[in-house]
């Protein structure tokens, strides 16, 4: 293997770590015959491509500090020059309008401070040994995908679909901004496609529809024995996602514990399984969305800051559909035709006056809610072209359906955790702190959880004293 040339260009308290882990880690990573080079006078740019230059022959990457981010025209200047040598940025927080910039510039990946040996030297080993590196982005995305939710001629949208090749070819957290059904999911997918991890697994988790004392088990994983039922060891999905992309979709529901065991794992790519003390390992990119606005998010402690500034390295926002007027007609017609032939209803189109209904709606759930009219519609009509009134109905019915989803979860937590509850507190005969204990809680909120589901305590003893003598708190 040729020697492998790095360029650090910057100074200060992330240049020496930076410096200290990748001279620390050479043995680990079989990097025997690799040097580094320090560029720590300041930022020349003919004198970088110089030195660049200097290195032709061999592999080099230009290691670039936060500091110089604030010379952008000469970083530009630069990556065109250095193309297709990747270049890798140390950044304290996300900049997205300047990342994008890079992005399109040439070969580049971001990484946070503060630095993690376990974090930063995986990714250079990868960015070595990537045969795909420095080829240019995969095909176009409609040739690459079927993009039902992702078609559109909006200048929005398209700024936003088109920074998705450049986008997976980083290996950056990402977050993925939009109200719902405006298609972050297909973004998400279209990223980890498009990537080098494509051969690997995307593993989507809705963080919103699961419990909140079941999130860190589906992340995680436990061993065997780490609650009541816990009687094998399963993996969780960062285990499932390993080599490949895990999307956290509703990022903002993730609860405050779950939010700092994730904050660990991105800082050193190292987690635990519930009840148990070993660390494993896995190589996860992650991809969070939320139908909020993250930032306002973080501001207002629904997300962590320390965890938005993780995630939010590189962003994308997707406009609502009532902001995509010009889309609706082209989206529509799209749907018609797939719902047209997989029904086999031999629909021609749509009249003037069902088009103007489709016009004039805001589409409060966005494209999805749109793709559901179009096919109840197609489903139930015996007419040629679809009729405003059919449209009407079909819109009503899933704009029922879109507002019942939220309280239909709602029902189905509550009932699970009543239906816990109760079955936790039989089990343990009324005693509360032995029950907060296998159910992993603190005994005060367990209590809260009592109150909050008006479970009869004194029913719960009474039916444990007629099966047996109980022990009680």
């Amino acid at each position: 293997m040729k020697p492998t040339k790095f360029l650090l260009f910057g100074s200060g308290r992330l240049a020496a770590t930076l410096r200290s882990i990748l001279e620390s880690a050479y043995e680990v990573i079989h990097f025997k015959q690799a040097s580094i080079d320090l560029y720590e006078e300041g930022f020349d740019v003919q004198a970088a491509l110089k030195r660049v230059k200097s290195f032709e022959d061999d592999l080099c990457f230009v290691i670039l500090t936060e500091k110089l981010l604030k010379q952008p025209e000469m970083l530009f200047r630069l990556m065109r020059e250095v193309s297709p040598v990747p270049v890798i940025f140390i950044v304290e927080k996300s900049e997205p309008d300047l990342m994008f910039k890079l992005l399109e510039e040439g070969n580049a990946d971001f990484i946070t401070a503060p630095l993690q040996a376990s974090d930063l030297l995986p990714r250079i080993w990868r960015l070595i040994n990537d045969p795909k590196r420095n080829e240019a982005p995969g095909p176009k995305l409609k040739e690459k995908f079927d993009l039902s939710q992702l078609i559109g001629m909006n200048a929005k949208f398209l700024e936003e679909i088109n920074r998705i090749p450049r986008v997976a070819k980083s290996d950056a957290s990402v977050m993925i901004s939009g109200e719902t059904g405006t298609g972050k999911e297909l973004c998400a997918r279209a990223i980890h496609t498009l990537s080098t991890r494509a051969s690997k697994h995307f593993v989507p988790i809705n963080c919103g529809a699961i419990p909140v004392d079941l999130i860190e088990n589906e992340l995680f994983g436990h061993q065997r024995g780490a609650f009541t039922s816990a009687t094998t060891s399963e993996h969780g999905l960062i285990h499932e996602a390993d080599g490949g992309t895990l999307f956290l979709d509703e990022i903002d529901h993730l609860p405050a514990l779950a939010q700092v065991k994730l904050l660990r794992f991105l800082q050193d790519q190292e987690y635990k399984p519930l009840g148990s003390n070993k660390i494993y390992t896995a190589d996860v990119r992650l991809i969070a969305a939320t139908n909020i606005d993250p930032e306002v998010a973080s501001q207002q402690g629904i997300i962590r800051q320390d965890l938005y500034y993780r995630l939010n390295i590189i962003s994308l926002v997707l406009p609502p559909l009532r902001e995509r007027k010009e889309d609706i007609m082209l989206l529509a017609n799209h749907f018609l035709e797939f719902y047209v032939n997989k029904f086999q209803n031999p629909v021609k189109g749509f009249s003037a006056e069902a088009k103007q209904e489709l016009l004039m709606y805001d589409w409060p759930g966005n494209v999805r809610e749109l793709e559901n009219v179009v096919e109840r519609a197609v489903v139930l009509t015996d007419n040629e072209l679809l009729q405003a009134e059919e449209v009407i109905q079909s819109r009503s019915k899933s704009h029922s359906m879109l507002e019942s989803f939220g309280v239909a979860k709602n029902k189905s937590i509550a009932q699970f955790e009543r239906r816990y509850l109760r079955d936790l507190l039989l089990a343990y005969e009324g005693n509360v702190t032995h029950a907060a204990v296998a159910a992993h809680k603190n005994r005060r909120a367990l209590w809260a959880l009592i109150r909050k589901h008006q479970i009869d305590m004194q029913s719960i003893r009474s039916l444990t004293k007629n099966n047996g003598n109980g022990n009680h708190s």
